[in-house]
């Protein structure tokens, strides 16, 4: 103990504020972790190497503290969390079972496995890299070597590397290892539970990413055996994603087993989403070219109906092929805005009425008096078993004001409008100030093939139809609902 007799109050005010400062610290500290033996065995020949990394993993965690204050635990200035080992093996893959509860528990497994293997190897590549770093190291063994007693000392396992191992950095790369006290297994039998399947996903993602760090190359590990399942111990073998099948089989064929270990793949999740985005690409132009040829066909028939009216003599038999014609090219349309379209499930309805209803009066205008169209149109987008009929539906009304609403009218005018009134809920008008419809008409007794079928097309819809009373000219509005039709 000091003398602090010749000392004056203020040295002793600022030994004191030392003391509590270091006494601050202190509580913040906890002894230096100290390995009491080997933490990682090894072949005779790679021990010396070894030996060397656990010295230097061992000065990395010399500088170990907890603040709990500031919630942080750092070794050698290095950020670190504690995380409850069976949240990340035995508990994770129950909730996962109760969270999967409508189908089957393999699938619940896979899904976890793949998801862990993915966090775990990614862990494993991103702290080698840091810790080659730190500790400046060249080699690609002496890297693979601080793998182990890292993974020791942050209490992932213990690692045990047999002497099959070939730890090469080319395609011939194998390791055979043992993880007698891996944390994943450890979770399942202290709670007392036994898995159907290998459990210790993370210790094989882990090691492979450390390793494909250390080396430079692919690599994945697959758990052959597995104390949660009953087997006498974890144990591993990693090689290069394309060898390890080879591997696998001759580990399971020399213990007499059939193989029941599944091969993860780094990312595997994400291969299987570019398999399907591939494939949704390749459906896509499929579509598109579905689209372009029923378009195309439907234009053909349009071009064949034209021959036809060429060889007619009869007025009325002309017009109503002419109409039909009109028809074809509306359903053309919508194909051919699909085959230009992104999304081959929605039709941007505002573009094809303008495109509609442009088309129409350019090709049944006589062009001595220009009719004047006027759009309120919403940015709506429609299936396509909702905008074919309503396609046809304003066809056949701009089809009967063009013959039928403007032969004495000064400005003939046709007005359009879509909204929506509530979600997928729309309401349409069609209005035109022509000659009108006789006051007294009926709709359920409309005699007219062009108002039949509008009819028709409403109730396909499963909409209703209403003829509003207005001034001057005819107005017809169409309630109905998005997916109400067949």
């Amino acid at each position: 103990m000091g003398n602090y007799t010749d000392f004056s109050r203020e040295d002793l005010l600022a030994r004191i504020a030392e003391l509590e400062s270091e006494n601050v610290r202190l509580c913040g500290s906890v002894l230096p972790p100290k390995a009491c033996g080997a933490t990682v065995s090894v072949p005779e020949a790679l021990a010396p190497i070894f030996e060397r990394a656990q010295n230097n993993v061992q000065r990395y965690f010399q500088n170990l503290e907890f603040r709990p204050e500031q919630g942080m635990i750092e070794v050698d200035n290095e950020r670190y969390v504690l995380i409850r080992a069976s949240s990340l093996s035995c508990d994770f893959f129950n909730y996962l079972s109760y969270l999967y509860s409508d189908r089957d528990l393999e699938t619940a497994f896979q899904t976890g496995q793949d998801f862990l293997f993915d966090i775990g190897h990614v862990l494993g590549i991103e702290d080698a890299k840091s810790f080659h770093a730190r500790m400046h190291l060249q080699d690609p063994i002496e890297k693979l070597s601080a793998g182990p007693v890292h993974f020791a000392y942050a209490g992932w396992g213990f690692v045990e590397i047999l002497p099959e191992s070939r730890p090469v950095p080319n395609e011939h790369f194998f390791l055979k290892y043992n993880h007698p006290y891996s944390f994943e297994a450890d979770s399942w039998i202290s709670r007392g539970q036994r898995s159907q399947d290998t459990v210790c996903i993370m210790n094989a993602a882990y090691s492979s990413g450390w390793c494909e760090a250390s080396f430079g190359l692919p690599l994945t590990a697959v758990e052959i055996s597995c104390r949660a399942r009953g087997d006498a111990a974890c144990s591993f073998i990693m090689a290069p994603p394309d060898k390890i099948h080879l591997y696998l089989q001759a580990e399971l064929s020399q213990a007499g087993v059939q193989e029941k270990s599944s091969t993860p793949l780094f990312f595997n999740r994400k291969l299987s989403e570019e398999l399907i985005r591939a494939s949704l690409q390749e459906k896509k132009i499929l579509l598109q070219e579905i689209h372009h040829r029923v378009k195309n066909n439907l234009q053909l028939v349009v071009s064949l109906i034209t021959l036809q009216i060429k060889l007619l003599q009869n007025l009325e038999s002309e017009e109503s092929l002419r109409c039909t014609q009109r028809r074809i090219a509306a359903i053309a349309m919508i194909h051919e805005m699909l085959y230009e379209s992104e999304n081959f499930s929605q039709i941007p309805y505002r573009e094809y009425i303008e495109r509609l209803l442009t088309q129409s009066l350019r090709g049944m205008s006589d062009g001595a008096t220009p009719i004047a169209l006027k759009l309120e149109l919403e940015d709506i987008s429609l299936k396509m078993d909702t905008a074919i009929p309503l396609g046809l539906i304003l066809n056949e009304l701009t089809t009967n004001a063009l013959k039928h609403a403007f032969a004495d009218t000064f400005q003939p005018e046709i007005q359009v409008s879509l909204s929506e009134l509530a979600p997928r809920k729309f309401k349409l008008h069609f209005c035109d100030n022509g000659s009108g419809l006789p006051k007294d008409l009926q709709i359920d007794t409309l005699s007219s093939l062009g108002l039949r079928l509008i009819l028709n097309l409403v109730r396909q819809l499963q909409g209703e139809l209403e003829i509003i009373p207005q001034g001057r000219g005819t107005c017809f509005q169409i309630c109905f609902e998005e997916g109400g039709g067949a």
